[in-house]
């Protein structure tokens, strides 16, 4: 792939990879190195790209796939303790609220759902994070080497899971 296509891209899915590994990992730094590790693999991968499905969806399945081995990597060498106080920056949160309550309101319920988002398995922030991103079920499914079907449980029992703990922070 040139140069100039891998660059186009980047921009095209970049900011959906930085908000994959938003989901996977709290501390900032640690997601800019996640984001750059998936960059690399979809660098490593796209060659081997089929058109069986669509750009978007092999990339997506290449990024959870990354941020999957990350977070098993991250649970066999603990580091230090992670922050939650970037999530607003990776989601890119819109300043365009009519003011500084509504805004801070809103930055503190994107944060507190991309948190708990993080509590859930790995299964169930997986295609939670895909649904969020309006992957298809037949794509989150693709993706992640499972049945639609299973797609569909599992996003319904995690946004159950997250309807529970939103509640129960509220």
């Amino acid at each position: 792939m040139a140069q100039i296509e891998f660059e186009k891209l980047l921009a095209d899915y970049g900011d959906l990879f930085a908000r994959v590994a938003a989901t996977y990992e709290a501390n900032s730094d640690k997601q800019q190195e996640l984001v750059q590790e998936i960059c690399l693999a979809v660098w490593q991968g796209i060659a081997r790209f089929e058109a069986k499905s669509s750009l978007k969806t092999y990339v997506l399945r290449i990024a959870h796939n990354r941020a999957v081995t990350h977070v098993n990597k991250e649970v066999k060498e603990p580091s230090e303790q992670a922050r939650d106080n970037s999530e607003d920056e990776i989601l890119g949160l819109a300043s365009n609220t009519p003011s500084a309550e509504a805004q801070l309101a809103q930055q503190q319920q994107a944060q507190l759902l991309v948190s708990l988002v993080r509590q859930l398995p790995v299964a169930s922030r997986q295609v939670i994070t895909l649904s969020m991103e309006g992957v298809s079920y037949q794509e989150i499914a693709d993706i992640c080497g499972i049945s639609q079907s299973n797609v569909g449980v599992l996003i319904s029992r995690a946004k159950q899971q997250l309807k529970e703990k939103m509640h129960a922070k509220q």
